[in-house]
């Protein structure tokens, strides 16, 4: 079996975001579906609990355990492409960058991305990573079939045909309701995206907002606060020709600006807040216009350096330029000096048990902070202004919301937890954090 087992104390595993740590009793590296089987009947065997950690991009502890930790790190790769269906399956553990390298090599592409290759495929389906688009989803929403290993040491596979309760909720899972080892998602011909980024003062763009959204596949906007300026991206296919930014103009808007000199604006707004909002005037003129043709996910992914701790909240669509513009009054009315951009991205809905688009059109709007700097007064201030607006938290990342009001905000969450206790119900997969957020 090609597992590893460490004693209690001898690794500590954190995320990437240094948000959460946890010290599991045992870790195993299963290289097959049959292996994570084997792991996770030990683990029961053995009265401990089971979580499985992929790059550790979520910034809460979902995925933390003191019990069996299994990294999918041997479970990657393609295992097949159906030109016919037009499906790709892949390993749980595969990074997306290297998923969407070998289909571009292929001649294919997915639909959509989040603007980070960096998690495994696993990891970004089961907390509802997502881009923004008009009529294309989240990474979850492009699942056709799912194969995992539930409690009791069975590899069950499900579609929309077979057992599509399943499917319905285990789409975004949490990882409560086993380990996922295989996702099939749909693909297509590789296209062209071209990309059009330009600033926008934020009065313009919350009044065409909806007008920003019906005429662009892929809209999203960054605003920054203490500035009326903001950044917009509008992605849509094209017929070509390639076209690249150059070399020199893209590597200063993403790497000396984006993350060079974005660490360093940082760094010195934590160490002197009062510089943070001249610092945001600067940069937010500095981002300058610009157009460029590429294959999909090279337009919708950017590299980002800079670690930070994040909320996002999913609005219906119709709150959010509302929503927006009491973020900015109370970021104005408070002393918080604020030094990451807001964004503001959208979904169709979708029919994902805990979805955070599920039976609505919605809009997500993300808030950062550099990490080191404390967070807690204004994500609390937003998320108030957020929940007023019928928000559902990013299920990756950080909220102080519960079950109870979880069940509110989610028309199908009783379904999910039902499942979970007919799959998991002495809570093999549990922990501390998915009791605070699906409950007992």
């Amino acid at each position: 079996m090609s597992t590893i087992s460490m004693q209690s104390g001898t690794r500590t595993w954190r995320n990437w975001a240094g948000t959460v740590t946890a010290r599991p009793a045992r870790e195993a590296i299963p290289a097959s579906a049959d292996e994570v089987a084997d792991a996770v009947r030990r683990a029961a065997e053995d009265g401990l609990r089971v979580k499985t950690v992929g790059t550790g991009h979520s910034f809460t502890a979902v995925a933390a355990t003191d019990g069996l930790l299994i990294r999918p790190d041997l479970l990657t790769g393609i295992r097949r492409i159906d030109r016919e269906a037009m499906t790709v399956t892949v390993a749980s553990g595969t990074p997306l960058r290297r998923l969407n390298q070998a289909l571009a090599r292929e001649g294919l592409s997915l639909a959509n991305m989040g603007d980070i290759m960096a998690q495994t495929v696993a990891g970004a389906v089961s907390t509802g990573t997502h881009g923004t688009g008009r009529d294309s989803g989240s990474l979850a929403a492009q699942i056709r079939g799912l194969e995992l290993v539930t409690a009791d040491g069975s590899l069950l596979t499900c579609d929309a045909e077979t057992r599509p309760e399943v499917f319905a909720a285990a789409r975004i899972g949490l990882g409560a309701l086993g380990v996922i080892t295989a996702v099939t998602l749909a693909v297509e011909p590789l296209f062209l995206l071209t990309a059009r980024e330009e600033p926008m003062s934020f009065g313009r763009v919350v009044a065409e907002f909806e007008e920003l959204h019906a005429e662009n596949e892929h809209f999203e906007f960054y605003w920054f606060p203490h500035t009326d300026n903001c950044n917009t991206k509008r992605n849509n296919r094209s017929a070509g020709p390639l076209i690249s930014p150059g070399a020199l103009l893209g590597w200063i808007d993403d790497e000396l600006l984006s993350n060079g000199l974005f660490q360093v604006a940082n760094s010195v707004g934590r160490a002197v807040p009062a510089a943070i909002p001249p610092i945001a005037r600067f940069a937010s003129r500095a981002l300058s216009a610009r157009t460029y043709t590429d294959i999909p996910y090279k337009v919708f992914t950017s590299p980002r350096r800079v670690r930070f701790v994040e909320m996002e909240y999913a609005l219906p669509r119709e709150a959010c330029t509302a929503a927006l513009r009491e973020v900015r009054a109370m970021i104005e009315r408070s002393p918080l000096k604020i030094s990451f951009p807001v964004e503001v991205r959208t979904a169709p809905a979708d029919d994902i048990t805990l979805s955070t688009a599920s039976g609505r059109d919605s809009a997500y709007v993300a808030v950062h902070l550099y990490r080191g700097t404390p967070y807690r007064a204004y994500f609390t201030a937003v998320e108030r202004i957020m929940t007023a607006h019928g928000g559902r938290p990013h299920w990756g990342k950080l909220h102080t919301r519960d079950a109870e009001y979880l069940a509110a905000a989610y028309p199908r969450f009783g379904e999910f937890t039902a499942l979970r206790d007919r799959l998991d119900p002495e809570r093999l997969f549990g922990n501390d954090h998915l009791r605070r957020v699906l409950g007992d």
